[in-house]
């Protein structure tokens, strides 16, 4: 019995750490079990300015109230683990860590995250939150009156290349192949804007600097020429993975390996839920994570009720 939960939580970023708060506070017996550190990808993030109620907190002091807070209400957390082995289709779910321990449960959220696409360039992991970042709507005005770079070619990219100009001086669109994959229309408005100037057939080889980032290289893929260029920011926009390897074939993907979900966040297996970045989502941000958290917990709850026809505090 000491290894068995009403609810298993697979992962300790905003979305998992909220759901556990609200389900720990409800009186249901929950356990988050992480891989890695807690916190997730918010922990990348150097500063966030746009957390309702909180004016300016790093993602890693607002993960770790997030961790107290909801160990306080009496969630289990386990981190820094190994899951090897997950069955969810019985009616009582199994996860086994590191080989050799197994807990049990009524009911699981999945909160797996996922993780920006990046380029492998010399010098990005150094300087993430540091000059690069992977989210325009998170950092785009902290770049005011800056010189900054956009990466990639797609609808996002073009997209938040436009929204930046509101805050740039100049952008630069760097896209490695000499067309975009984006829509008309977006390539149109993105072509018609003059603070908006393209790279193309280019890559970033290396980015450069001493604190923050300050200069980058860029390689022309046809003539090999190298460049480099001072830049204040740059943002990578080339796409998002979802970490759901270890779900293939268990749970309802979609062609992109994100969760399918529906309204209360539950999946196609009874007693399943997820919620946060692995999910199906036009928006990722750490608010619509605290969102899918809750509806998730909420919906997660109401099913172990229903399932113990016992008294339910939420």
């Amino acid at each position: 019995m000491q290894n068995n939960y009403d609810v298993i939580i697979i992962g300790a970023g905003a979305a998992g750490l909220t759901a556990g708060i609200y389900l720990s506070r409800a009186k249901v017996k929950t356990l988050i079990l992480n891989e890695g550190a807690v916190g997730g990808q918010m922990v990348l993030t150097h500063e966030i300015a746009n957390y309702p109620g909180v004016e300016n907190i790093s993602g890693y002091e607002l993960a770790r109230n997030m961790k107290s807070q909801a160990q306080k209400f009496g969630c289990k957390i386990r981190s820094n683990i190994k899951i090897t082995d997950i069955q969810l289709t019985e009616e009582i779910k199994q996860v086994t860590i590191n080989n050799k321990e197994t807990f049990t449960s009524d009911a699981v959220i999945i909160s797996t995250g996922g993780k920006s696409r990046t380029i492998g360039a010399i010098g990005e992991d150094k300087f993430k939150g540091l000059g690069i970042s992977y989210c325009a709507t998170c950092d785009g005005d902290f770049f005011q009156d800056k010189e900054i770079i956009v990466v990639g070619g797609g609808n996002s990219a073009l997209e938040e290349a436009v929204s930046l100009t509101k805050y740039a001086s100049k952008v630069t669109v760097v896209h490695q192949f000499d067309h975009f994959q984006a829509f008309e229309h977006y390539v149109e408005e993105a072509r018609n804007n003059p603070k908006i100037n393209f790279k193309m057939d280019s890559e970033i080889v290396e980015f450069s600097g001493n604190e923050k980032l300050n200069a980058v290289r860029i390689r022309n893929k046809i003539s090999g020429d190298i460049s480099e260029m001072n830049i204040d920011g740059v943002f990578i926009l080339i796409g998002y993975v979802p970490n759901t390897e270890m779900l293939r074939g268990i749970i309802e993907l979609n062609g992109n390996n994100e969760i399918k979900v529906d309204n209360n966040m539950a999946t196609n297996i009874p007693g399943v839920y997820a919620a946060g970045d692995s999910i199906a989502k036009r928006f990722r941000q750490v608010t619509t994570a605290v969102a899918d958290g809750t509806i998730a917990a909420l919906s997660c709850a109401e099913y172990v009720h229903n399932n113990k026809k016992e008294p339910l505090e939420v």
